[in-house]
């Protein structure tokens, strides 16, 4: 093996990545990582037979590379249509809504068609989100849908957003098409992935194993300090590891905070950088009588859940024989609802509506994630690009979707580490 000393600091898909490339070209190096395993937010956890991803997780990835390393991993898998719907004043909507009006009153559907034909015809100047989907989709249908999803699942209001991240991500149908999926449910499935693979066993981390055999992953040791001048790291056990090469998957903002001697002006575009949180809502269940999308997205303001997904079809393997799971994800700062409120206004309101039956109930469990999304506010890229200078200025090589700073799919954060450069 090749003599220079490599650390990596993170065990989620980008940092795997990153060492797996790394021991390909002869190098050994370390892996540290804060958890009891590796994963990250591509891991999952099991109770009582019952397997939960952490947030949802399904690949649709196109990179040969990718789908290789996912294949070796995880020979047997499991391949999805996406047929999303959504719960929107208590019915169930086909995704996306906007060319699937059929199910919606008649004077909600003609709301929203006249504000579609009134949109102006040469696009205008975007300075925000907002101004995006009311010139998309007309006023009634952004206030009702979008506006309302985007509270939900970007803990901002759509004004305060950039537009750059929204790409391929939301679909925008012609006038035709929103006048059909009105008069009927027969519509094509819009989605922008055709398909979604999904290991047969062993939950989404099963995608992981060829990236983590034979790698040095150090657990539960999570970083509390680095000195680039030395070139050495510090956990918070004591324990010090020399490097000379380092690569960070963590979130910048917490890169910043273990480094000494830091400019006043690095920090504060550090603390400027912005980032959901999450709950995830976890519930298992004793019947196979569960609504059959693999997942949906909700609309309505008095379920505080953005969106629900089902891990037992995503895979039988994910939960014991005769039953079924869903997980329910709520974006809001941790501490900012009671379990008890969490709790009611998710899983209460599932049976509430009549969609899951609280005897069939075995247990549920209320799991956070600190980093969740990015979010594109207005000053993103300038603070980002004046962090990341800097870190790197240091000497630290940045992988994944928060050293990168971005809306990254887990296939594109794995790339940004099989990709990494030594």
């Amino acid at each position: 093996m090749k003599d220079k000393r490599i650390v990596i600091l993170g065990a989620g898909i980008s940092g795997l990545g990153a060492g797996y490339t790394l021991r390909k070209k002869g190098y050994n190096p370390i892996i540290l990582e804060k958890d009891a395993d590796y994963g990250g937010l591509c891991g999952s956890f099991e109770i009582d037979g019952f397997r939960f991803d952490r947030f949802v997780h399904l690949s649709f990835a196109k990179d040969t590379s990718v789908n290789a390393i996912f294949k070796a991993s995880s020979p047997e898998i499991i391949t999805h249509i996406p047929n999303p719907y959504n719960i929107y004043k208590g019915k169930w909507v086909k995704h996306p809504v906007q060319n699937n009006l059929f199910v919606l009153d008649d004077d909600e559907k003609e709301l929203i068609i006249n504000d579609f034909l009134k949109r102006p015809t040469e696009i205008p100047k975007i300075e925000n989100y907002e101004e995006w989907l009311r010139f998309q989709f007309g006023n009634y249908f952004a206030e009702h849908f979008p506006m309302v999803y985007t509270r939900k699942y970007w803990m901002k209001e759509a004004c305060e957003l950039r537009t750059e991240w929204v790409g391929s991500r939301i679909y925008k149908p012609s006038i035709d098409e929103v006048i059909k999926g009105s008069q009927t449910e027969d519509t094509p499935v819009t989605y922008y992935a055709k398909e979604m693979r999904y290991p047969a066993k062993g939950g989404f981390k099963a995608y992981l194993k060829e990236l983590a055999k034979d790698a040095d992953i150090r657990l539960n040791q999570e970083v509390q300090s680095i000195n680039y001048r030395e070139k050495t790291i510090k956990t918070k056990d004591g324990k010090l590891y020399h490097y000379d090469e380092l690569i960070s998957s963590l979130p910048l903002p917490e890169i910043i905070l273990m480094m000494d001697d830091v400019p006043l002006d690095i920090k504060k575009s550090a603390s400027e950088l912005e980032n959901t949180s999450g709950y995830h809502i976890s519930i298992a269940l004793k019947t196979k009588n569960i609504p059959p999308y693999l997942w949906w997205y909700i609309y309505d303001e008095d379920i505080i859940a953005a969106r629900v997904y089902s891990p037992s079809i995503k895979s039988p393997d994910n939960v014991p024989n005769g039953c079924s799971s869903l997980q329910m994800e709520v974006y809001c700062k941790e501490g900012e609802y009671s379990e008890k409120q969490l709790l009611e206004r998710t899983v209460g309101k599932l049976v509430d509506k009549g969609i899951i039956n609280e005897k069939d109930i075995l247990f549920t469990h209320i799991g956070f994630e600190k980093y969740a999304n990015v979010i594109f506010s207005k000053s993103v890229y300038y603070n980002r690009k004046k962090v990341q200078g800097y870190i790197k200025s240091k000497g630290i090589k940045l992988i994944g979707r928060f050293g990168e700073w971005d809306y990254l799919w887990t296939d594109q954060s794995l790339l940004t580490g099989l990709n990494v450069k030594i």
